[in-house]
């Protein structure tokens, strides 16, 4: 398998204050284990810059105007929202996060490479249609899935969300779309409140499977066996695209699930045996959430091995 990762510099000039959980260093950490050995046949390529007007395939252009407006041009950091900020340079980090979105379903869908994983920030899964949040200002997850179908006619796109904070901007954006299967494991109760399992969608394409807090493996492999795997079984989808967060870690912060690195990498090749039977093998992976350093060095190096053996 190839397995090609897009990432950039431009990621790390998104700024937030000091002590705020979505830092550069988290970039910086997956980076450092992402020099071992196991990733030598990793194929890394800078991430491209997307035009503003990609952000139009999952919000409206409204919406593009007041993030717009929010950057500062001088050198200082602006609160947008409760948990959100912005300093100069982000929205060309976002751009080109959704840049290596793009590309990599490109790379994924023409056969260039097997797999891909994007190292990107700011994360994205919180942004709503109009509205943004926790951390995020465009949902690029949502813009990938729409690209993969305007582009290349994709008529089954699903969506698994293993963050441990509920991806409602996705939701929120594929509520009434039949076209678009979203899976999401999320501690329950915690932010953003969203995630019940009576969350269904328009058409059924919602599929919540909440965890209690203080739960680990057995709770989060049951959910993905009896309710996430199903799903897609029977969606039968053309393409995947998974929004990787790691802080269901038992080392993060921000939440009280207590997965395990190896929990990762079973979810990711249950996804990508998924793949293999419906999708012909062809899975994109985003990086959301994952704020203890060690914990998302080893979680996602460990989901980035998986996609490599195929």
């Amino acid at each position: 398998m190839t397995t090609r990762l897009y990432e950039h510099d431009i990621f790390l000039e998104h700024r937030t204050p000091e002590g705020h959980p979505e830092r550069a260093d988290r970039l910086r950490s997956l980076a450092i284990a992402l020099q071992h050995p196991n990733f030598e046949k990793l194929d890394r390529k800078q991430a491209p810059q997307a035009d503003e007007d990609t952000v139009l395939l999952a919000h409206p252009e409204s919406y593009l105007r007041a993030v717009m407006r929010e950057i500062p041009e001088e050198d200082t950091i602006r609160q947008i929202e409760a948990d959100t900020y912005v300093g100069p340079k982000s929205l060309q980090a976002a751009l080109t996060g959704i840049g290596g979105a793009m590309a990599a379903v490109d790379d994924v869908l023409t056969g260039k490479v097997d797999n891909a994983f994007v190292a990107a920030r700011p994360p994205g899964h919180h942004a709503e249609k109009d509205k943004y949040m926790g951390f995020c200002l465009f949902n690029n997850v949502a813009i990938a899935a729409r690209h993969a179908q305007r582009k290349y006619g994709l008529e089954r796109v699903a969506i698994v969300d293993w963050d441990v904070h509920h991806g409602n901007g996705t939701q929120d954006i594929f509520w009434d779309d039949p076209s678009v299967l979203f899976c999401s494991t999320h501690q329950m109760p915690l932010y953003p409140g969203t995630g019940a399992k009576d969350e269904s969608g328009k058409d059924g394409n919602i599929v919540n499977a909440p965890l209690s807090p203080d739960t680990g493996s057995e709770h989060f492999r049951e959910a993905f066996k009896s309710r996430v795997l199903p799903a897609l079984e029977n969606f039968r989808p053309d393409f995947i695209l998974i929004s990787a967060g790691f802080d269901a870690h038992h080392r993060d912060p921000l939440a009280q699930i207590n997965l395990v690195g190896d929990d990762f990498d079973w979810a990711t090749g249950r996804l990508m045996e998924i793949a293999g039977k419906y999708a012909n093998n062809r899975v994109v992976s985003l990086l959301e959430g994952g704020y203890d350093l060690e914990g998302l060095a080893e979680s996602a190096g460990m989901h980035i091995c998986r996609l490599m053996r195929g």
